[in-house]
């Protein structure tokens, strides 16, 4: 009986290495959910005569303009990994678009959810993306970045974003070449998260973010490493 076509591709045991990444996320999203409603990090202060309350995050700061732009980042993923589920049948990038799709959704909802327990909105009109950054955010390479180094004009795409035409060109294609171009726009969009989890883990003040964007940086990367494995199966290579 013949095997199917792809069955000696090595992609299980790399898989399953992002796999835990991505099943460790969420569990710590789940009791990060909590611990932020106490802004240190932990689940269970209880009563502590004489210790200050922790600080809610000003409008400005690190801790809300990443929560801010991360959120909008993990949506575009989101969304990348939705279209490719139905542009392809390859179990392997099926489950891969799940993966990030669940991941990502489950922690935009915390990153959006911080806000609103900090009392602070979602939008700030007029607010250049990654400018909670500064000067350090113009390394790394990635579109979204201004030609001085650090933050980008409002409305300027954030590190690593498709275009509207490139997610239009992964929703017209199909099989393989849905495939190549999933893993490429997802490699460049995860290159784009990590610079900016990056930033937040050296420069957000909560800690209970600080851990998710460490979290996130750590994800990513072995993400990274699979989908590269999977672009070589495929004859494929990242772009740039």
């Amino acid at each position: 009986m013949s095997r199917p076509a792809g069955a000696d591709r090595p992609v299980p045991r790399t898989y399953w290495v992002a796999g835990t990444a991505v099943l460790l996320a969420l569990l710590f999203a789940a009791a990060a959910t909590v611990a932020a409603a106490n802004g240190d990090g932990s689940a269970d202060p209880g009563p502590s005569a004489g210790t200050a309350a922790p600080r809610t995050p000003g409008l400005r700061s690190p801790d809300a303009g990443f929560a801010r732009d991360m959120a909008v980042h993990h949506q575009q993923a989101v969304e990348m990994s939705f279209i490719v589920r139905d542009r392809t049948q390859d179990e392997a990038v099926r489950t891969l678009a799940y993966d990030i799709a669940n991941t990502q959704a489950n922690q935009r909802g915390m990153l959006l959810g911080w806000l609103d327990l900090w009392g602070l909105p979602k939008v700030v009109a007029g607010e250049p993306p990654m400018s909670w950054m500064g000067a350090s955010g113009g390394h790394g390479g990635h579109a979204g970045h201004g030609a001085d180094g650090g933050a980008a004009k409002p409305g300027a795409l954030m590190p690593g974003m498709a275009t509207r035409e490139e997610l239009d060109q992964l929703g017209a294609a199909s099989g393989r070449d849905a495939e190549v171009l999933f893993l490429q726009l997802m490699t460049d969009h995860h290159k784009g998260g990590v610079t900016m989890a990056e930033g937040c883990a050296q420069q957000c003040e909560t800690p209970v973010e600080k851990a998710l964007a460490q979290g996130m940086v750590d994800a990513q990367r072995s993400e990274l490493t699979l989908m590269a494995d999977m672009l070589r199966q495929r004859g494929a290579a990242p772009r740039g």
